[in-house]
């Protein structure tokens, strides 16, 4: 009998829906408060994810729910580089 891999789930703090791990982005807050796309996941500090759409970022940055989410305030390059990461993981 194969016991099957556990797939870690996150949310997403635009939408609020559940994907796995991998199909996510996550942003980092660092001790010293620097914000940043953290694309391995593997930095230390506080981290958010996000879904890997446009629509996720456009939406997390409307509400906001990002910097309340990483308690700082999200620089608008942060947002830029999101997106940018999203486009070029669709041309993959």
């Amino acid at each position: 009998m194969a016991t099957q891999k556990k797939i870690p789930m996150r949310k997403c703090v635009a939408t609020n829906e559940m994907f796995p791990k991998k199909e996510m982005i996550r942003v980092v807050r660092s001790k010293e408060g620097e914000v940043s796309v953290d694309p391995s996941g593997k930095k230390s500090g506080r981290g958010a994810y996000l879904s890997k759409t446009r629509e996720a970022v456009e939406a997390a940055k409307k509400k906001n729910s990002l910097g309340m989410q990483l308690e700082t305030t999200i620089p608008e390059s942060v947002y830029e580089e999101l997106i940018v990461f999203i486009e070029r993981e669709k041309l993959k």
